[in-house]
């Protein structure tokens, strides 16, 4: 297969920034995606409808002349997110979801979850309301390694939150271990993960290939093959609980090349064509379109895309860098190539 049509595909889960970052990056997802889930963790987080309504009313404002891409909002949990306002949320129709990071997790999640049990009424309005609460899996207790910290976040947060929940809609994001992929399969129709490009595409000695890499530092961190494996496994599978989700998050080429450098890769320009990557190593590109357009809205009780994007089996150029906010920011593969190049859109 040399050429393949799907729907317009969803990113359900991206890092847009604000301000003049927002106005450097947005383009690079609306040229492909039609819908993104748009992650709250600016400085100041967004806690509130009416924040995220002033957030969403900016995209669109910064988005090309005649794009249709559509920002699915989210609200920044907190310690003190009082449960009135999931309601004001629901009301809204255009915050889609609520995000919990664990304090000090990874980037601006210093106001972050410290007491998750002492959240069940807001949690439980969510259930109600059938609003997906989206979580960044990681402990942040600094006894547990951190390649262990996914796996220990499900078994001492994740497993006990939906015990108490039956009913709420849970989403492990950028999902990096197979005891994720195990945990999201057992728990039906109501769990699901996203899984991101650079997950799928390497293992955790890249970060170290050469020397110390620092667009390939991202947080949950790289993990072991047999984890990549598992994620692939997952991807390709049809299986309706996992869907795409870049994770692409901007930072400007100072702050991942420093001293104490950022942590995340950013996707936005080419995702698609690194997605196509795996699926064609696979065998698999016939269901690229489910995992890319269909899984994600489905979950989220959205229609899928009506027009579409078409990928052709041709090497494309990645820049070395794109302008970012009066500097740069460095994609993931900058300088090499993709193997696939998206022709419509």
């Amino acid at each position: 297969m040399d050429s393949l049509t799907i729907p317009r595909p969803d990113d359900m889960h991206l890092h847009l920034r604000d301000g003049a970052a927002l106005a450097s990056v947005v383009a690079h997802t609306a040229a492909t995606f039609a819908r993104a889930v748009v992650m709250p963790n600016l400085k100041p987080p967004v806690t509130t409808t009416a924040q995220a309504v002033a957030y969403r009313d900016r995209i669109l404002a910064a988005l090309p002349a005649g794009t249709r891409f559509q920002p699915l909002m989210t609200l920044y949990l907190t310690d003190t997110t009082p449960p009135d306002e999931i309601a004001r949320a629901v009301d809204s129709g255009v915050v889609h979801a609520v995000k919990l990071y664990p304090a000090g997790a990874t980037t601006h999640a210093d106001a972050g979850v410290q007491h998750l049990d002492a959240l069940d009424a807001t949690i439980d309005a969510m259930a109600r309301a059938g609003m997906p609460l989206l979580v960044h899996g990681e402990v942040t207790d600094g006894e547990v390694d951190i390649f262990d910290r996914e796996a220990v976040f499900l078994e001492r947060f994740a497993a006990p939150l939906l015990a108490r929940h039956p009913s709420l809609k849970l989403v492990i994001e950028h999902m990096t271990t197979a005891q994720a992929v195990a945990f999201v399969r057992a728990g039906g129709p109501r769990v699901a993960g996203t899984i991101t490009p650079q997950h799928l595409l390497l293992n955790r000695n890249a970060i170290f290939a050469g020397g110390l890499r620092p667009h390939h530092y991202c947080l949950p961190v790289l993990k072991r093959e047999t984890h990549r494996q598992a994620l692939v496994g997952a991807a390709v599978s049809g299986e309706p609980c996992f869907f795409l989700g870049t994770d692409s998050a901007p930072h400007a080429r100072d702050a991942k090349e420093a001293a104490c450098g950022c942590a995340g890769c950013y996707t936005a320009p080419h995702a698609l064509a690194l997605y196509a990557e795996v699926f064609d190593q696979q065998g698999a590109l016939d269901r690229l379109a489910d995992f890319a357009s269909g899984f994600g809205a489905d979950f989220y009780g959205l229609p899928r895309a009506t027009d579409a994007v078409t990928l052709v089996r041709e090497p494309a150029p990645v820049p070395e860098a794109f302008p970012f906010a009066g500097g740069e920011v460095v994609p993931l593969r900058a300088g090499g190539t993709v193997g696939w190049r998206v022709v419509d859109g």
